[in-house]
């Protein structure tokens, strides 16, 4: 694994931790990635934050840090989705103040080449978050043209969507995909060159992918419903989004269980909740100048909070969140992960 070619900093940490002050008892962060958060959370005075983190490489990466917490940290390989039952192995039940979730991919992750999320650098075409299941070589090797069209259309928002997916089933009749190298190649073929401030041409399909092999949709909605689950009454839930898609998930899935469904459409109309299961949430919050200049990946970030009621906790009804059309048969979804404390 190569080292990190530049400090992971964690986005929106400043107004995320002014949202939720005080900062007091047990807290879970859902995204550990490099503990940006769990370590901002334990300075501000949490008794105990218990970190969950599926990609097993992140706790090799804490090890040089964790002892200075000693049991005020607890670090758990798995998913956020499942994040109720760690905490019910950790805390007493009923304990949990606060839930904190980014669902960025972090800048440790990208510049580790060999794990095929980035664009810029040439590596496996991997982008697995755990390390196990189907790779995105996988995808872009078996999947039909339609199959993939809808993957970098729903999941990506790329337009020119079959024309790229057409041209990877050309290519792949030649040789298999290996590399990111070479599907950028074919995805700069089918694509004009971008005008000078443009994102690179290959953004959106790399996004696309790495949200079909790592099911992130999936994941995010049972991580919401895990988060209503884990929290004490008066607890509080923030997440960092960084593409539209989520935002409007995370923002439906609030407005739903704080007692409606916000603006409702011919697609999602406004459904009232029986019993809500938060008060209403904040408005988005966004990034300041001084957290741009410092750190320009937070541009597209918005954070959201909201306060747990003392309500059973409900499953979501998936049909008003704004969810992308579901596009991978279940079977290509990655293996569910062993979790283990640590």
């Amino acid at each position: 694994m190569s080292a990190p070619g530049r400090p992971h900093i964690p986005v929106l940490l400043r107004p995320l931790l002014k949202a939720v002050a005080p900062v007091e008892g047990i807290w879970i962060d859902g995204t550990f990635g490099a503990g940006g958060y769990s370590r901002g959370l334990l300075a501000e005075g949490a008794a105990q934050v218990i970190g969950v983190d599926r990609d097993p490489l992140v706790f090799e990466m804490a090890e040089s840090w964790r002892g200075e917490y000693g049991e005020r940290l607890s670090l758990v390989h798995g998913t956020f989705s499942e994040m109720d039952d760690y905490a019910a192995e950790i805390a007493p039940e009923g304990t949990v103040d606060g839930v904190v979730l980014d669902l960025g991919i972090s800048s440790m992750q990208i510049d580790q080449a060999e794990r095929g999320f980035s664009f810029m650098q040439d590596g496996p075409l991997d982008m697995r978050m755990s390390q196990d299941g189907p790779s995105a070589a996988d995808l872009v090797n078996t999947l039909g043209e339609e199959e993939l069209a809808d993957i970098l259309y729903h999941y990506g928002e790329e337009r020119a969507s079959r024309r790229i997916a057409r041209n990877i089933l050309k290519a792949r009749e030649i040789e298999p995909f290996t590399t990111t190298k070479q599907l950028v190649a074919v995805i700069e073929r089918s694509l004009p060159r971008p005008k000078p401030n443009q994102s690179h041409p290959a953004t959106r399909s790399f996004q696309a992918l790495r949200i079909a092999v790592n099911d992130e949709f999936g994941q995010l909605i049972e991580g919401l419903e895990a988060a209503e689950r884990a929290l004490k009454p008066g607890g509080l839930l923030a997440v960092v989004s960084f593409h539209s898609l989520e935002d409007r998930v995370i923002k439906r899935f609030l407005q739903a269980r704080s007692g409606g469904g916000g603006q409702g459409s011919r697609h999602a109309p406004v459904v009232k909740s029986a019993t809500p299961g938060f008060d209403k949430p904040s408005k988005a919050i966004p990034p300041d100048d001084e957290e741009l200049v410092e750190n320009p990946r937070a541009r597209s970030a918005k954070l959201r909070v909201a306060r747990r009621l003392d309500t059973p906790a409900t499953p979501a009804d998936r049909t008003i969140l704004g969810l992308p059309a579901p596009v991978l048969d279940p079977a290509a979804k990655p293996a569910s992960h062993k979790r283990r404390a640590r």
